[in-house]
């Protein structure tokens, strides 16, 4: 569980929430037309712009902004040590039935036992590694779709109210239910994007550049171990992949 994320979302409607609750009867920011000209109206909107597919699967996306198990390079490295060690030994073969504990790095190394020659290594794991990317690249699109959307229904939303309150002018009974739907679709719009939405996309963003990092160094490691590189050569290469104040090379 990513504690940053979930703290985040909880404090930020919590926060909003609280003041509400200072500010009097809470009911009085419940508006079920503003909550569907925002909600619903955005959702309509966003499919309009992607497939159907996509947007079912959006729900499992947004789960890897709250949950997401990614291998710690620092143990990739650790693991990639000591199966260069054994190539370097034994030659590629006998890395043949050897568990690893990340899967992208477990097909790697198949291809390795396999035979194949560097270039195909380079390309079949590349090819992988970017349709990995685009699949979080889509993910975060749909939010950011939904974050630019939100604010603009709610201005939709502002509009129609108003329109309802100059059309009614002459009856003041209807004056304030048609301010509070201008009003609240414009809060609500900016209360999905601002604080749900957008930062959802820029999480799936950090989610995607570092998953590509870490396949982007278990592909250097591969080709290092294929080529038959010194085991400490490839853990000090692959240390760059490392936050600087992070980094231990082996003794």
């Amino acid at each position: 569980m990513d504690l940053a994320t979930l703290v985040g979302l909880v404090g930020a409607f919590g926060i909003v929430i609280y003041s509400m609750v200072l500010g009097g009867d809470i009911s009085m920011f419940v508006n079920v037309p503003s909550l569907l000209i925002v909600i619903v109206g955005s959702l309509f909107a966003v499919m309009m712009k992607f497939e159907l597919g996509q947007i079912l699967g959006a729900a499992k996306i947004l789960g890897k902004a709250f949950s997401f198990k990614l291998s710690k390079p620092e143990a990739i490295i650790e693991e990639v040590v000591e199966l260069a060690g054994l190539a370097r030994k034994g030659g590629l073969l006998s890395l043949e039935g050897k568990e690893v504990s990340d899967d992208f790095l477990g097909k790697g190394i198949q291809l390795l036992v396999d035979g194949h020659d560097p270039d195909v290594v380079r390309t079949l794991l590349n090819k992988e590694k970017k349709l990995s990317t685009d699949r979080h690249d889509l993910g975060s699109s749909i939010f950011l779709a939904l974050g630019d959307v939100g604010p603009a229904m709610g201005m939709i939303g502002t509009l129609i109210g108003l329109v309802a309150m100059l059309a009614n002018m002459d009856d003041p009974k209807s004056i304030g239910p048609a301010m509070a739907v201008a009003l609240l679709t414009t809060l609500y719009g900016a209360m999905m994007a601002t604080m749900f939405a957008l930062p959802v996309s820029d999480k799936l963003k950090l989610r995607m550049d570092e998953e590509d990092r870490l396949k982007s160094m278990i592909i250097d490691a591969l080709l290092a171990i294929q080529s038959g590189q010194n085991p400490r050569v490839i853990e000090t290469m692959l240390q760059s992949y490392i936050q600087e104040g992070k980094r231990v090379v082996s003794e």
